[in-house]
């Protein structure tokens, strides 16, 4: 990875001279700055009302809708007459007005604007490109001084009465020019980050893949697997159906039974890793159908959307949703886990469920994947290996996220510091 950004904000030239804004969430700006209101400042381009019988998948103009603000693409076209009013161009700045009122530059062709987006043109008074990075932080200031934590629909009538911090217009370009380069190369660290954690998260998966079906003794006799995606595995191994060594218990009660016991649903189980999220009660959760009863140490995996390999071991008694199976077994638990977090047996799930428009592992299909058996003792050895091994990938995928996060911070109190003046941008 790159070396970290040597630029801190707190060495950052001042201005020479500051005034107070009379704005709370502004504060003091450059004594030759100005304040203006978002009628007299802003150049708003509004979405329009298309009609959705005219949305489609294939054919029509690029419309722009609130999930797309942020994104480089659009999934939706309108297959209607063009209307100009509604058009943008690649660079315009969309607004989505709605929600966390997402701010992005729009990346593409010709498209247009449905009606809970805006976009930011040049004006007289603020260039779009430093609009980019100045109203991001004008609404989540605002949305938190004015109305707390309630979501805010935004409007004409709010765009217009904010006050908007307007520096020179040569001092704009240099702000967003240093911002554009300065955001590039904090996302470029942040994507090395992000690729590292996904490096280490197949490096882990393939540890526990080579563990559960090599051995750990690289000199033991091998044989031939009978299974193409299995290749050889130790002499002394086995290959077995899964139901001959784990059973799923289903225990289907009602929660009202059990308001005080830990609920878990496949959403508390972390994809790939086997972790357990924190739950909290039936009750809380407020579950009204019937749940499986489980029990401390039975093994428990998400039946929907098994590509997501959502597995564990129950650290309680428990509660878990119709979604889920309660696996109990005559193996080693732990090590039945890691051998379900491998490669071995995602590829059986894969072709088992690769057809299905809603992927789901029937009890028939499960008790029918093929598992590479060890003797207890080694099941044991792989265990301790496995956990050793992993807690040591977790603890760098761990670090590698926490500098990720702390980029992001970087990078939020950078434009905040730069587009509320409380440093000088080189150039400006």
């Amino acid at each position: 990875m790159r070396c970290c950004l040597r630029v801190r904000v707190s060495d950052m030239e001042r201005y020479e001279a500051y005034k107070d804004s009379g704005i709370e969430w502004i504060g003091e700006i450059p004594q030759h700055w100005l304040i203006s209101k978002g009628v007299r400042a802003l150049s708003v381009r509004y979405g329009y009302p298309f009609e959705s019988n005219r949305f489609s998948n294939t054919k029509g103009w690029p419309l722009i809708r609130i999930r797309d603000v942020g994104s480089k693409t659009t999934e939706s076209l309108y297959d209607g007459e063009f209307v100009e009013s509604a058009r943008i161009e690649n660079g315009d700045i969309l607004v989505g007005m709605d929600g966390e009122y997402k701010v992005a530059r729009w990346e593409g062709h010709t498209a247009l604007l449905n009606q809970r987006v805006c976009a930011l043109e040049n004006s007289a008074v603020l260039l779009k490109d430093y609009l980019l990075y100045l109203m991001p932080e004008a609404l989540r200031l605002i949305n938190e001084l004015t109305y707390g934590t309630t979501v805010k629909h935004l409007g004409a009538k709010d765009l217009n009465a904010m006050s908007l911090i307007c520096p020179p217009i040569d001092e704009q370009r240099a702000i967003a020019d240093y911002l554009d380069a300065k955001t590039a190369e904090v996302d470029a660290l942040v994507a090395d980050c992000e690729r590292e954690v996904g490096l280490l998260r197949e490096y882990r998966k393939a540890a526990i893949s080579e563990a559960v079906t090599k051995g750990l003794d690289p000199d033991a006799p091998m044989k031939d697997s009978g299974v193409e995606w299995i290749g050889e595995i130790p002499a002394s191994w086995d290959i077995v159906r899964f139901k001959a060594i784990g059973t799923v218990v289903a225990n289907l009660q009602h929660p009202t039974d059990y308001p005080d016991l830990p609920q878990v649903s496949p959403d508390r189980i972390e994809k790939d890793s086997g972790r357990l999220l924190p739950c909290i009660s039936v009750a809380e959760v407020g579950v009204e159908s019937d749940n499986h009863l489980f029990h401390i140490g039975d093994i428990l995996y998400s039946k929907v959307r098994p590509a997501l390999n959502k597995v564990t071991i129950a650290p309680f008694d428990g509660m878990c949703s119709a979604d889920m199976y309660p696996i109990e077994s005559s193996q080693n638990r732990r090590w039945l886990v890691f051998y379900m977090l491998s490669n071995a047996f995602m590829e059986q799930v894969v072709v088992s469920t690769d057809r299905v428009k809603m992927p789901k592992v029937n009890k028939e299909e499960l008790g029918a994947f093929k598992v590479v058996l060890p003797s207890l003792d080694a099941q044991s050895e792989i265990v301790a290996y496995l956990d050793a091994k992993t807690a040591e990938i977790d603890s760098l995928i761990e670090e590698k996220q926490e500098m990720a996060d702390k980029l992001r911070e970087y990078r939020k109190s950078l434009i905040s510091e730069a587009v509320t003046d409380k440093f000088k941008v080189p150039g400006a």
